[in-house]
């Protein structure tokens, strides 16, 4: 059975990646706050695979919740929305296989990665490894490229796309890991390349900083 990823997780097979799923649900009693920082995190990304990710994120994920049983015994999580919101997600739900949107975004990702890797040299060259929200001083070890001043990486890859003629038009090359593949066609590739360039407004924060920024 192929491995399987969330996020920059890679699980051996499908079944290990739901037993760590299930190991966070069964850490907290129902009605808590998933208050663990790694905890936070696999499900933020968790989340992220689900198919109506951008209806459950809403506008933006601030934490998560242990939910009350709604069918069956077992109990499930719960979106807290930055507008104090709530929404539950089907964990099950996410485990099944990426659409093709999803595998485009991987690819998207991948593709701008020159673009992102130049930001962060020019940042270190230049000496100004600094946090653009805390103006803190940054290690190289310990800096993100960040969307947080501007529209967020979804919301350029989902114009583009349109554009493009929708997600489904979009081929991609034949790929064994995410984010791997490559646009089929090129020129297509390079107009992506292009428009990220244009609207793309990164900046620098921690990791941390970056990690528990609301995520839309």
């Amino acid at each position: 059975m192929p491995a399987f990823w969330i996020g920059h997780r890679c699980y051996r097979t499908k079944g290990d990646a739901k037993k760590a799923v299930q190991e966070v649900l069964f850490r907290y009693t129902v009605g808590s706050i998933v208050d663990q920082e790694e905890d936070h995190l696999l499900l933020l990304d968790l989340l992220d695979l689900h198919h109506e990710a951008a209806d459950k994120i809403g506008p933006g994920v601030q934490s998560f919740a242990i939910a009350p049983p709604q069918r069956g015994p077992y109990p499930g999580f719960e979106v807290i929305r930055t507008d104090q919101s709530r929404i539950d997600f089907s964990y099950l739900t996410c485990l099944k296989p990426p659409t093709h949107r999803q595998q485009v975004l991987n690819v998207m990702r991948d593709e701008v990665k020159p673009t992102i890797n130049a930001y962060f040299e020019f940042r270190h060259s230049a000496g100004t490894l600094v946090s653009d929200q805390s103006h803190t001083p940054l290690e190289t070890t310990n800096t993100a490229v960040s969307y947080f001043r501007g529209p967020a990486f979804v919301d350029i890859a989902e114009a583009f796309a349109q554009s493009a003629g929708g997600w489904e038009t979009i081929e991609l090359t034949p790929s064994t890991e995410p984010g791997l593949g490559r646009f089929s066609d090129r020129d297509l590739a390079q107009r992506w390349f292009t428009h990220h360039q244009e609207q793309a407004e990164l900046g620098l924060l921690s990791t941390w900083e970056n990690q528990r920024r609301p995520r839309r």
